[in-house]
Parts: C-alpha cells; structure tokens; sequence
C-alpha cells in the first residue's frame, strides 16, 4: 500500500510570494521615503517570503503508511512516528468571535504536531478519520 500524503495547496506559496511584492510595491507608491516604513515592509516581506519557500521546500507536511507518520517539524526537517509513539490523533475545533478553526493534533507523548486545513489541503476531519483507519489496520 501507497503512503497517503497530505500537502499544501500550490496556491498558498504564490499568494504569499505576490502577498510579499505587494507590501514592497505598496511602501514604494505611498512611503514617501519613510525609513521606518521601508524597514517594516522589508521584514514583512522577508516573513513572507520565508513562509513561501517553506511550503515549497517541504510541500508534504503528514504522510502515513503502515508503519507510522512522517511529519514535517521545524522549517523542513522530516520527523518519523511509529504508530506506538502515537498517543493520541484528533480534531481540536475552536469558535470565536463567530470565526471557526480546526486543528489535527498528533500527540505523541513529549511532542504535539498541529495542522491545519491550509497545512494539509484537506479538512483535518478527513485526515483524522483517515489516520485513525490506518492506525487500527496497522501491524503491531
């Protein structure tokens, strides 16, 4: 059996990359100059930029097969689990101020891995079911 691989949307990078551009372009039509200004949008696009390239180096962020999950943790380091290792997989929704989120959350005992659906391009409902199912038919 093939691993299932879950990763970014291809349209997330390209709209910080412009998101990036913009904030210069911006500062550059209407700073007049203003050496503080210039500074805060050089870091916001730098931030963006950064953000960009992350998602393009390491595009899958969750990927599971039989013998575990391989997550990505830090910039682009891959991390293994062995289902063992797992303690928990589930879906943490939260609503406030009338906005609603949900988070995967792989607790893995002295580390919790959290995705959210702009992470793994898909609703982390799915994955969890998905993760659980493979988790269950899983060798010991």
């Amino acid at each position: 059996m093939s691993p299932l691989q879950w990763r970014v949307k291809p349209v997330l990078p390209i709209t910080r990359l412009l998101g990036a551009v913009a904030v210069v372009v911006l500062v550059a039509a209407f700073g007049r100059g203003d050496p503080v200004q210039w500074f805060i949008a050089v870091v916001m696009a730098a931030a963006l930029t950064g953000w960009a390239a992350r998602d393009l180096i390491a595009p899958v962020r969750l990927s599971a097969d039989t013998s575990g999950i391989t997550l990505v943790a830090g910039f682009a380091r891959r991390r293994h689990l062995s289902w063992p290792q797992i303690e928990r997989v589930r879906v943490d929704r939260r609503e406030r101020l009338g906005l609603r989120s949900a988070l995967l959350e792989i607790d893995a005992g002295e580390s919790l891995h959290m995705f959210s659906a702009n992470d793994l391009g898909a609703d982390p409902e799915e994955v969890a079911e998905a993760l659980n199912a493979l988790r269950a038919n899983a060798p010991l």
